[in-house]
Parts: C-alpha cells; structure tokens; sequence
C-alpha cells in the first residue's frame, strides 16, 4: 500500500514567481487524481510539527528567527529562500507532513509520500537557504528515533543538489547512513559533496557522495546506483528508510545539467523498495511542471506495483545494455568510491 500526505494550505507559502511556488505541488497532486493512482482514503492531512520537533533540530536562536522574520512580513532570507507572512507556520506544516508520511509506515504502509513545501535538505541547524527553512527529514528521523525508539537509519537523496543541511546535521552519527547522488558540486549549489566528504568521529563512512557530471543519463545514474545501493544497504542494516526526492535532475529541467528522462523515476522507486521493502518519502526539489507531473505518475506507480514492474524488468534484462552507454567518467566515479570506501563497504 502506498499513501500521500498533502495539504492545499502549502499554497499560502507565497513566494510569488520564484520557481519554487505553489503550482509544484498542485500539479503533482493533480497528476495524482487524474490519473486514478491513489484511492482518497490513501491520502492525508498533515499536521503542524510542534516547536518541540523543530528544537530536535534546530536550534532556538533559528526556529525563533525564522518565526520572528514571517511576523515581521517575511521577504527574502537570503538571496533565494523566500518566506512570507505565513511562512513559518506552513514549514511547520511541511516538517509536519513528513513526520505523518513515517507515521503511517510505521503503521503499516509499504510507502508514504509526504507532497509539501517549503523543502527541507538545505537547511542546517542554525541556517535556511537553497528554498529551505527546516530541514523536514532530519526532524522526521530525530522524532523517529526519540518517540518511536527507532536506532538506525537510511536516507537516500536523489536530488539534483547536495542536501548539506542533512549532511551536516548527522555528519558525526554513526547510526545515520546518508547516501546522496547529485550534480558535481563544482558546478552546482551548494559547492560541497564530493567523494572525500565521508563524515567524520564516530559518523566516518557514514556519508557517501555520488558526485555526477553534467550530462549524465539514466544510464549512468543506473550504473552506479546499482553498484552502490543495495551492498551498502545489506552492510549497514538500516531499521528504517527516509528518501529525499528531487525532480531536478531531469532534463528538462532549468536548474540543473543532468539529463534523466521520465522512467528513471520508476526504476528508481522500485529499485528502493526491493532493497528496504518500506520507503518513508519527502519531496525536495523538480521546478520544470510537466515533468514533475509526469515524473511523479512514474515514481507512485513504481512504489505501488514495484514487484510486478521488477519481475518485468528482469525477463525483459533490463540491465543488458547499460554498460556499453555509460561514460568513462561514471565508471572513473564509482571505482573512486569504492576505494574511498573500502573500509566501510564492500561495493
């Protein structure tokens, strides 16, 4: 069983013609109907996250800022994270969200999909930025592990830019493996999440980058993640999975170079679900609306039927023709992370 957890007041964090707007959403859950994907009683009304959640997290002189900064009519906290009037309260909605969609796999649903704004993987303790207030999974997993006594965890971020703010938070947590595949950082926000970025004390191996070229297809994406997932899955034997979904990567759209086309979303959600068996999933970035609709069609049937269309894949060898149409520069990438991490895993 898959779930939705949305909420139509997303729209009143009004960041007017910024490319992270309200239409990001509304055309997902539009998609979502249309298309007859989910029964209504599959999808759900977040809560506000408390003040509580957010201290897991961040620190008080930042939840207070943020607070005090909507009070006094919002505007732009930096030279792209917009906030409004209302701001505050709807992150509180959106880390909210994403502590319902864990809820409920927590309850028994194979998958849940927390549709919300403003995205989350930017923010650090003590900082907003890249569209960012609170940093929606890492409350998620923190309220996850005080409430729910959950120990380990996974989280996988596929988005196009680096979640530094995620990274940074549990850079030193040893119980916390955090996987990201995203564009080179040399030629993307935020500048950091390169291959020597393996966390550090207790948390050392526990951050693993894929840094991608410009230019890099589902071919590449493919290649690598197929290496890397599934044995650094089995070693690390997380008790639960949190994803960072991100559309950007896609090729049509404006804020990133990477070429994905729309099936890459399928095969990338059945592929998770085959490895972890329940995904807790929350959305970050994708600004193009067309392939953000039709990519997320693709990403909800993949969670929903991920056994029949991995059967599929398999009698039709999906795999066969992959090596020969991936770059150098990936195969260069992914024997570079093996040898990083050759203490930590054997991939």
């Amino acid at each position: 069983m898959t779930a939705v957890v949305y909420s139509e007041d997303y729209s009143l964090h009004d960041t007017g013609n910024h490319v992270e707007n309200e239409m990001r959403v509304q055309v997902i859950m539009q998609a979502i109907k249309e298309m007859g994907l989910l029964d209504i009683k599959d999808i759900y009304r977040p809560n506000k996250a408390t003040k509580e959640d957010l201290l897991r997290v961040h620190t008080k002189e930042q939840v207070e800022y943020i607070q005090k900064f909507c009070l006094n009519g919002g505007g732009y906290i930096d030279f792209d994270t917009a906030a409004s009037p209302q701001s505050y309260e709807i992150a509180k909605l959106s880390a909210g969200g994403a502590i319902k969609a864990a809820q409920l796999v927590v309850d028994g649903y194979e998958s849940a999909y927390s549709i919300g704004r403003p995205p989350g993987h930017h923010a650090t303790r003590n900082k907003a930025m890249g569209f960012c207030l609170f940093n929606n999974l890492a409350i998620t997993l923190e309220y996850l592990r005080e409430i729910k006594n959950i120990k380990k965890f996974l989280v996988f971020d596929f988005d196009v830019h680096y979640g530094n703010g995620t990274a940074d938070i549990f850079y030193e947590d040893p119980d916390v493996l955090y996987i990201s595949i995203h564009q080179d950082p040399k030629t993307i926000f935020p500048g950091k999440g390169f291959i020597h970025e393996i966390g550090s004390e207790l948390g050392e191996g526990a951050n693993l980058n894929i840094p991608m070229p410009p230019g890099s297809t589902n071919y590449d994406y493919i290649y690598i993640l197929d290496k890397i997932l599934g044995p650094a899955a089995e070693k690390f034997d997380a008790d639960f999975y949190l994803v960072d979904v991100g559309f950007d990567g896609h090729k049509d759209d404006p804020l990133s170079s990477i070429n994905l086309d729309d099936q890459f979303y399928q095969w990338i959600s059945v592929e998770l679900m085959d490895i972890a068996e329940s995904l807790t999933l929350i959305l970050e970035g994708g600004y193009d609306l067309n392939a953000l609709s039709r990519c997320n069609k693709n990403l909800i049937n993949g969670l929903k039927n991920y056994k029949i269309i991995n059967e599929e894949y398999e009698k039709n060898n999906q795999d066969s023709n992959i090596d020969s149409r991936v770059r150098n520069q990936t195969k260069k990438i992914y024997q570079d992370i093996k040898e990083t991490f050759s203490p930590y895993f054997d991939l």
